[in-house]
């Protein structure tokens, strides 16, 4: 992969003649990496979709039932909107598969950095390939499978009768009357151990005979194998990559990405008063914000990281500088700093985050992908996630004390458990709310804040569809950066610089 300008892509797609042969229609393996030129501002704007396509798979394979109608037709939607291949594409589709495909390795390079990332982006990309290849229609399925080298072989109707009896017994849910109507087909046995291992299908001589519904396990096992390879070998070229002075913050960011609203211009700035603070940390808080007011009231101090944490979400929410100093001061000399020490040790830090010391920069509140994967809490401190930093009991004997029911408990630390600390975040907003889907993807605290603010005042209706927030504007450095000081992305850089070779990172030497 090179990078130009789009005029110069442009024009040497036209030298090089028809290129709709380099992007293999949707579904693919992505075997091959993409190696024309491509800008660094196209380069941030197609990870930046795919990232967000990638949460919203993420999010809908924990909301709903994977394969159901209401699952298929918002991912569908998803795909549309973002401009991805949703269904198997005809020729004229160029622009969706080419996409599709230089996303994909972008966020590989991005997320090949710690088993962390490998794994959570081999699930998703997963979970994305098993909705596009369960969409495709019988010829294409087949084709498919010989574009990815797995061409098994199709029994034959006579054979398939003379094994009925023991592919109905073998094959859980199948009555006599739809194994005559399914398609059967010969496997080796190493490709198809998954589905041996579960007995779900016949054995004899070596082959499992395989029917077409569960053809799918069998290719994401093919799949998950060459991705996790392809990933520990991307990895392996990091160095190159991180050389880079213009590519290198740009994937680390990737990483840790909000691609949603920007909270660091806030409307509704001098409409809360410090009286009301309180009364919203219970209503309309977030955990995490809700167990720093709590920390601050109780101890009438936080550390660095609280007060970096829960005065930027303060300022999001609407406090002016002026606000923000008199109520921290108010705070912190009901404890052991009188206010002679405020002046000097403290209030400049606050003065720091409204842009108003040092380089005058205007802090943005911190997203939830941020607090989750970075600085995490120590002995005596309170922030950070609860979902993802809290003991399991901790977590429960808080959310007990907030009388959340037994069985949201259980919901949300089952979503813990399996590391989706936003969806655990979200059904508590449901569980407080007392609403059954909230409609929409929680990726920022000051989010959380905003739509419940909406809710308990009667401002908008809950949307029935899934919307993300992907939808509201994005600053082109991909919003927050992990670190206020880093080095800017692609935005601040010229966009028709060139890199060469990239291809190279995705290969063996």
């Amino acid at each position: 992969m090179e990078f130009s300008s789009a005029r110069a892509r442009l024009k040497q797609g036209r030298l090089a003649g028809d290129r709709r042969g380099v992007y293999p229609p949707s579904p693919q393996f992505y075997l091959g990496p993409p190696t024309e030129n491509i800008s660094l501002v196209e380069f941030e704007s197609f990870a930046v979709d795919r990232l967000r396509l990638l949460k919203v798979v993420e999010n809908l394979g924990v909301s709903y039932v994977k394969g159901s109608d209401t699952y298929k037709t918002k991912l569908e939607a998803e795909l549309r909107k973002l401009k991805f291949p949703y269904k198997a594409l005809a020729e004229d589709d160029y622009e969706a598969r080419r996409k599709d495909h230089i996303s994909h390795f972008i966020l590989r390079l991005a997320y090949c950095q710690s088993e962390d990332l490998r794994r959570w982006f081999l699930q998703q990309e997963m979970d994305l390939l098993r909705y596009r290849f369960n969409e495709l229609t019988g010829p294409l399925r087949q084709k498919f499978l010989e574009h990815v080298n797995l061409s098994f072989e199709a029994i034959s109707e006579d054979l398939k009768n003379e094994l009925a009896n023991e592919l109905y017994t073998s094959t859980p849910g199948f009555s006599m009357t739809k194994v005559k109507e399914q398609m059967y087909y010969k496997v080796g046995l190493a490709d198809a151990v998954d589905l041996f291992r579960a007995r779900r299908v016949f054995i004899k001589d070596g082959f499992a005979y395989v029917p077409l519904k569960e053809i799918d396990a069998i290719v994401l096992n093919n799949y998950r194998t060459k991705l996790s390879k392809a990933l520990a070998l991307t990895a392996r070229s990091l160095p190159s990559v991180q050389s880079d002075e213009r590519l290198q913050p740009l994937l680390n960011h990737l990483s840790h990405s909000y691609v949603g609203p920007d909270y660091s211009v806030q409307k509704n700035t001098g409409k809360i008063s410090l009286d009301q603070i309180d009364a919203l940390s219970v209503k309309s808080y977030p955990l995490c914000m809700r167990q720093l007011h709590k920390a601050l009231r109780d101890n009438h101090h936080l550390r660095h990281g609280g007060r970096m944490q829960y005065g930027l979400f303060l300022k999001g929410i609407g406090l002016t500088l002026e606000q923000a100093l008199e109520f921290w001061k108010k705070e912190f000399i009901r404890g052991k700093v009188d206010a002679d020490k405020f002046d000097k040790g403290y209030a400049y830090s606050i003065r720091h985050n409204y842009g108003k010391e040092g380089k005058r920069t205007d802090y943005t509140p911190y997203s939830c992908m941020k607090i989750i994967m970075s600085n995490p809490p120590s002995q005596g401190d309170y922030h950070g996630c609860p979902f993802r930093h809290c003991d399991p009991d901790l977590l429960k004997q808080k959310l007990q004390s907030y009388k959340i029911l037994p069985s949201g408990i259980t919901q949300i630390l089952e979503l813990v458990k399996g590391m989706h600390y936003q969806l655990a975040c979200q059904k508590y907003f449901e569980l407080t709310h007392d609403v059954d889907d909230i409609g929409f993807s929680l990726n920022h605290p000051n989010q959380y804040f905003a739509e419940s603010q909406k809710l308990l005042s009667g401002g908008r209706e809950l949307k029935k569809e899934l919307s993300s927030s992907g939808n509201s504007q994005q600053k082109n450095n991909s919003q927050e950066s992990m670190n206020s000081n880093s080095t800017p992305t692609s935005s601040n850089t010229t966009a028709d610089a060139e890199l060469e070779g990239l291809e190279a990172y995705f290969t063996e030497d």
